[in-house]
C-alpha cells in the first residue's frame, strides 16, 4: 500500500483511466458474448462471416473502433459508437471512482479529520477494489439488460460470489460505518449485520456461535435454492406440478452443478466461521445477509406483482442482480437501493412512453444506478436512514407495510396505463 500512495495521485488517476479503457473492452466482449444472443463484434471475438481478417490493433481500447468500422456492412451502421463510448466511460468511471473515494474520502462525513492516516487510507482501498468489481458485472449485467431484456446468470453468479470473496479476503470491503464519539473523535468500523445498533459485533460469542452459522448456511441455500431451474404449471393440480417440477430438476445439468456449488459453499462458509476469524466471519455473515435480503425484496415484489398484473412484473434477472447488490453492500444499502430504482425509473419510463410509446423497460440498469449512486452517496444516506434501520426487527414490519402498498398500487398503475394506451 505504502508503494501506491507514493505513486503521485495524478500518475494513479492517469493509470486507472488506462485500465477503466481496458476494462471496458473486457466489459464489451462480455456484454456480446454472455447474452443470449450471441454477436461477434467485440475485436476479442472471432470476425463473422464476410468481415476482414482483424489486426492487433482494433483490440486497443477506444481508438480500435475506428478501424473497426470497415465491419459496418456485416453489423450495421455506426455499430462502433456504443462500445467504443462505452469503453471510454470505463476509463472515466475507474478514474472518478478513486477520486472520489480515495482522494476525497467521500465515503466518508465532510467532518471527518483529513488528510487520512495510511491505515484509513489502505481500508478504502478495499473498499474501491470492490465497487470496481460490482460495477463491471453491473456494466455488463445493464447493457445485455437493454438490449435483450434480460439478465444471465452467468455475469451475476460469478458477481456475487466474488462479493463474498472480497468479504472474507477484506472485510473492510463492505461500507464504512463511521460514528463520532464525545471527547473520543471518530469510531471507524463496517456495515455489518447488526448495523447500525452494534460497531462491533465480532466481540459478542453470538454472532460466532452456531446460529450464526445456521443463519449464514441458510442464507447461502436459499440462493442457491432460488438458481435452480424450475417451472410450476398447477393447471392439472398441485400433485402434477410438482411431479414436472421435480421432472424437471433432475433432467437439468445445472441442476447438479448448483448443488456441487452449495456444498462447495457450505464448506466454505463452516471453514470461514471455524477457522477464519471473528471479523472475516462477521463480515462474510453480513454479505450473505445482504444477498438474502437484496434478492429476497426482489422475489416477492415480482411474485406479488406477477399475481396482481397477471403477467411477469419483474426478471428473475432482477432478482439475481440485486442478491449481488446485497452481498457486496450489505443488506442496509439494498433496502436503499431497492427504494432509490423506481424514482430513478419513473423519470426515464415516463420519458420513453412519451418518446416512443414504449410501456416496458428493463429494470436491471435502475437497480444499478441507484446502486452506484448509493456508493457515492453513501456518507450523507447513510447519516440520514441510520435511524430507520436502528429499528431492528420493527424494519421488517415497516418493509411488509411497503409491500402491501406496492400490491395496493400495483392495480392503479396498471389502470393508469391502460388509460394512456387508449388515449
Amino acid at each position: 500500500m505504502n508503494a501506491i500512495l507514493a505513486v503521485p495521485l495524478v500518475l494513479r488517476l492517469v493509470a486507472l483511466f488506462v485500465a477503466g479503457l481496458v476494462a471496458g473492452s473486457l466489459a464489451n466482449l462480455g456484454i456480446y458474448r454472455l447474452g443470449w444472443n450471441r454477436r461477434a463484434i467485440s475485436p476479442w471475438s472471432r470476425p463473422p462471416a464476410g468481415a476482414p481478417p482483424r489486426q492487433w490493433w482494433d483490440r486497443l481500447p477506444v481508438v480500435g473502433w475506428l478501424g473497426l468500422r470497415r465491419e459496418e456492412a456485416v453489423h450495421g451502421r455506426g455499430f462502433w459508437v456504443r462500445p467504443m463510448l462505452l469503453e471510454l466511460a470505463g476509463g472515466v468511471l475507474f478514474a472518478f471512482l478513486y477520486g472520489w473515494e480515495i482522494a476525497a474520502a467521500g465515503l466518508l462525513p465532510p467532518d471527518f479529520p483529513r488528510p487520512l492516516g495510511r491505515d484509513m487510507l489502505g481500508i478504502l482501498h478495499h473498499g474501491y477494489i470492490a465497487h470496481v468489481v460490482l460495477l463491471l458485472a453491473m456494466w455488463v449485467a445493464s447493457w445485455i439488460d437493454i438490449d435483450e431484456k434480460t439478465i444471465p446468470d452467468t455475469v451475476t453468479v460469478p458477481g456475487t460470489l466474488a462479493a463474498l470473496a472480497l468479504m472474507v479476503v477484506w472485510p473492510a470491503s463492505l461500507l464504512p460505518d463511521v460514528r463520532a464519539e464525545a471527547g473520543r473523535g471518530f469510531f471507524v468500523s463496517f456495515v455489518t449485520l447488526t448495523s447500525p445498533n452494534d460497531l462491533e459485533p465480532w466481540r459478542h460469542a453470538a454472532w460466532t456461535g452456531l446460529p450464526a452459522l445456521a443463519l449464514g448456511l441458510g442464507c447461502w441455500w436459499l440462493w442457491c435454492v432460488a438458481l435452480l431451474p424450475r417451472s410450476w404449471y398447477p393447471r392439472h393440480g398441485y400433485r402434477r406440478a410438482w411431479q414436472l417440477l421435480l421432472a424437471r430438476l433432475v433432467r437439468q445439468r445445472t441442476s447438479g452443478l448448483i448443488l456441487a456449488m452449495g456444498l462447495a459453499g457450505s464448506a466454505v462458509i463452516a471453514g470461514v466461521w471455524k477457522w477464519g476469524g471473528a471479523i472475516h466471519w462477521c463480515a462474510l455473515l453480513s454479505s450473505l445477509a445482504g444477498l438474502a435480503i437484496g434478492g429476497g425484496i426482489v422475489w416477492i415484489v415480482r411474485v406479488l406483482g406477477s399475481s396482481v398484473l397477471g403477467r411477469e412484473a419483474m426478471g428473475f434477472g432482477d432478482v439475481t442482480l440485486m442478491a449481488m447488490i446485497g452481498a457486496m453492500l450489505g443488506w442496509q444499502a439494498a433496502v436503499i437501493v431497492f427504494f432509490l430504482a423506481p424514482l430513478m425509473g419513473i423519470v426515464v419510463g415516463l420519458t420513453a412512453w412519451a418518446v416512443r410509446g414504449q410501456s416496458e423497460i428493463p429494470y436491471g440498469p435502475f437497480l444499478c444506478l441507484a446502486a452506484m449512486t448509493t456508493i457515492v452517496g453513501w456518507a450523507a444516506l447513510w447519516q440520514h436512514f441510520q435511524g430507520a434501520f436502528a429499528l431492528g426487527w420493527w424494519l421488517l414490519a415497516v418493509l411488509a407495510a411497503c409491500l402491501a402498498m406496492i400490491v395496493v398500487l400495483l392495480p392503479l398503475v396498471r389502470l393508469l396505463l391502460s388509460l394512456l394506451r387508449r388515449a
